[in-house]
């Protein structure tokens, strides 16, 4: 070309700079402190909690909230802010295990129905289905009757395996699109046994999509630990926890001691909206990934 003439003409425009976004933009802030809040002060209690929530104290049962009592007695005396903080790591104890246990469930039969042939397939699927057709208290409360009397352990197992179903149908469908993927078909091809396909190759790409539903398992998990014990077939009274707490509140009522349901539901349904924040944010930042896709 000769170097006399210039090429001329609209000249492109520069794209424009990266606006950043504020970290906390778009996340559930408000969420995520209250239920750190709630989680590091039922862990830590003793530290700024002076008094026994197991403690009795019979001169002065059902007080209302002051000096002595902060959010009142209940009606054997004992403190009802040192239960909701003591209690509260029962609670939050019972819908972490239980969820873990349900989570790992699901990943296992959704990962053998979504590998295994077609007939089996169907098979197992079907057994999904019914498992879903029966309410899950109802499993809960005839699991929890033949096991005998409810415990910590006892019933994080009975409700962790009880809430599978609807989880184990999405890693299903997940395993079922990744089974033919070239890394997986070459990890089998090597001699790769079927949990190391799990753990290295399947887990790391379908768990996103069902940490939405392990997030909102532990929901599931406390406010079914609160219903047994309102219903009188949860934990012990002796075991405090948030539900125990809230198998008082007959007897509240009648006696017109509201704070004894009341500041115990108030931190329950502040615990549970918040995982339900949390889990609704994860729900979407999985539908922005998989969109990315």
């Amino acid at each position: 070309m000769d170097e006399r003439f210039t090429l001329t003409g609209p000249r492109t425009p520069l794209p424009p700079p990266p606006v950043k976004r504020p970290w906390h933009e778009g996340k559930p802030v408000a969420a995520m402190v209250t239920l750190a809040v709630i989680v590091l002060g039922c862990l830590g209690c003793e530290l700024f909690i002076p008094k026994d929530p197991a403690y009795m104290d019979l001169f002065r049962p059902s007080e209302a909230p002051g000096p002595a009592f902060w959010f009142g007695s209940d009606p054997m005396g004992r403190d009802i802010f040192s239960m909701i903080w003591y209690g509260g790591r029962v609670s939050l104890l019972i819908g972490f295990l239980s969820a873990g246990i349900s989570t790992a469930l699901a990943a296992l039969f959704g990962t053998v129905s979504g590998l295994a042939p077609r007939r089996l397939d169907e098979l197992l699927m079907r057994l999904t289905e019914i498992f879903l057709s029966i309410p899950s208290l109802l499993l809960i409360v005839l699991l929890q009757a033949v096991l005998g009397k409810a415990g910590v352990v006892s019933l994080s197992v009975v409700i962790g395996v009880t809430g599978w179903t609807g989880m184990a149908k999405v890693v299903r469908a997940e395993v079922r699109r990744l089974r033919e993927s070239e890394y997986v078909l070459a990890a089998r091809c090597m001699g790769a046994g079927f949990f190391h396909v799990l753990r290295r190759h399947l887990a790391p790409n379908f768990f996103s999509s069902i940490m939405f539903m392990a997030v909102m398992s532990i929901r599931s998990a406390i406010a079914a630990e609160s219903t047994l014990s309102f219903m009188g077939l949860g934990l012990p009274l002796e075991v405090v926890s948030w539900g125990s707490m809230l198998s008082l509140a007959e007897k509240a009522l009648l006696s017109g001691a509201w704070w004894i349901i009341l500041i115990p539901g108030a931190f329950l349904v502040v615990t549970l909206l918040c995982v339900t924040s949390i889990g609704s944010w994860l729900r979407g930042e999985g539908n922005d990934q998989g969109s990315n896709l």
